[in-house]
């Protein structure tokens, strides 16, 4: 580990915002980026399952990502080729009604930007959700719209819905994103791998 990464490990900024969520949980923060990775995954915050296993997407979510990149484990995981910078490192819990608890800004404000820096010019940069779409794009328009707006920034961004099955809903309601847009992002994936 580096400096920077090593800061982000040891980093209890929300451990009084953690405590205080329904689940009551420490801060455990998921760093799984290096400098020469060629495709930066930007994804929310990890989730329950990765907090236990401090292995980003290490659930459903995850089996539909590296579905929709074409790719397997082992390259998804190997971070000389593949950075996986939320906006939130750790969990932010669940509220009273078991929902997902948004990113802390804090996380996003203290870190990221000195991430994106450390890592450098990436030639693919996958968005997974709003809340990375918001950071990396700017955008305040609706996931969808972003979304269906993916040729503006194509071919080296591409944004995309968050995998979770709770848009399984969105999936089918929106066939063009798995007719048109994931072919082309798959066939990028591999041209930059493989470059």
């Amino acid at each position: 580990m580096n400096a920077l990464q090593k800061e982000i490990s040891a980093c209890r900024l929300c451990a009084d915002r953690f405590r205080a969520t329904h689940t009551a949980h420490e801060p455990r923060p998921v760093v799984w980026f290096q400098r020469g990775a060629r495709l930066l995954i930007a994804g929310q915050a990890p989730g329950a399952r990765v907090h236990a296993s401090g292995r980003p997407f290490t659930d459903p979510s995850g089996d539909r990502l590296r579905d929709w990149l074409g790719v397997d484990e082992a390259t998804f995981y190997d971070r000389n080729r593949v950075a996986i910078v939320p906006m939130a490192f750790c969990f932010p819990g669940y509220n009273a009604r078991n929902a997902d608890l948004p990113p802390p800004p804090i996380c996003g404000q203290t870190w990221h930007d000195r991430v994106m820096h450390d890592l450098g010019d990436m030639p693919l940069t996958v968005l997974v959700g709003g809340h990375a779409h918001k950071y990396h794009l700017g955008t305040r328009t609706a996931v969808t719209d972003t979304v269906r707006g993916w040729r503006d920034h194509a071919p080296r961004v591409f944004p995309l819905p968050h995998p979770s099955w709770r848009n399984t809903a969105w999936l089918k309601k929106n066939p063009w994103f798995e007719a048109e847009l994931l072919p082309v992002l798959r066939a990028r994936v591999q041209e930059v791998l493989n470059d």
